[in-house]
């Protein structure tokens, strides 16, 4: 990549790690699923808006639901996981386990679309999931309560639904138009989040400081819309394994984020743990960019 490419990735990155951070400031004032459902439901009459202007194709009935399911478990689901687990554990921690849906989605191609892995994968996977269980099981060496452990179990679960919602998704990403693609997953998104919201956190938020409002907007346009956007871009000048190895830039630079704008703390076995997992999915890219499509 050029002097162009970088800024762009270098604007990626910074912009896809933001996405923690700016949920850990939001989650603080208000609930997790009424935060989501808000967002949803502002964003998506902004993308549809661009689709109208973008004139977006409609997808087939058939590759509709493939989009839905990807907005029920990829995007809405995925989200309020994860901001449930930014409630209870570091950004950064939950940045990292969300970083392991790569690792599912292999896991989920050799074991359901009966795509094999090189070896090298298969070494990324065990590196992997050695780092999550590591840092978990150091976590709960130092003391667990139980609202950090269920903050661990929702990320996983993030990471899982998101995995789900990829492979279900996979096999029409090339014939769904972009943006139609993220209207429909976002409006799905923000359905599930308010059906969510109202059973299980009561009453919408009904005051909130700018700060939070400001992480909101941030979290709706920055992240929702422009990273997203920056990543098709980028997609466009470099190969999809680059793109999928500098998203594993994104959990450090959280963490970092995490410290310097939250305070919060990271212990020694965190580290580890992490460096352990981002090894294996450094193993599991490579891998996978050497395999003939």
């Amino acid at each position: 990549m050029g002097p162009g490419g970088l800024l762009i990735a270098a604007a990626f990155v910074a912009l896809w790690a933001s996405a923690f951070t700016v949920a850990g400031v939001v989650v603080r004032e208000w609930p997790p699923l009424w935060s989501l459902a808000i967002r949803f439901g502002c964003t998506a009459p902004i993308l549809l808006a661009i689709a109208v202007w973008m004139r977006a194709r409609l997808p087939s009935r058939r590759d509709a639901l493939r989009v839905a399911l990807l907005g029920f478990f990829g995007m809405g689901g995925y989200l309020a996981l994860a901001w449930l687990a930014m409630a209870r554990i570091p950004t950064g921690l939950v940045a990292l386990i969300c970083a392991t849906t790569p690792l599912l989605v292999a896991a989920g191609e050799s074991a359901i679309l009966r795509r094999p892995l090189p070896p090298m994968a298969w070494l990324g996977l065990a590196l992997g999931w050695a780092g999550v269980a590591l840092l978990g099981f150091l976590r709960a060496l130092e003391g667990l309560d139980a609202a950090e452990a269920s903050g661990f179990v929702f990320a996983i679960g993030a990471a899982a639904a998101q995995a789900i919602g990829l492979l279900i998704y996979a096999p029409a990403k090339a014939r769904v138009d972009m943006w139609a693609a993220s209207l429909g997953q976002t409006a799905v998104s923000a359905l599930l989040c308010l059906v969510l919201a109202l059973l299980l956190e009561g009453a919408a938020p009904r005051s909130a400081t700018w700060f939070t409002l400001g992480g909101l907007l941030w979290s709706m346009l920055a992240v929702g819309i422009g990273a997203y956007a920056l990543y098709f871009v980028m997609l466009r000048r470099a190969p999809a394994s680059t793109a999928s190895a500098l998203q594993l830039l994104a959990p450090p630079l959280a963490a970092v984020f995490g410290w310097a704008l939250l305070g919060e703390r990271l212990f020694v076995s965190d580290i580890l743990g992490g460096a352990l997992t981002l090894s294996g999915l450094f193993l599991l890219v490579r891998a996978r960019s050497r395999q003939p499509v």
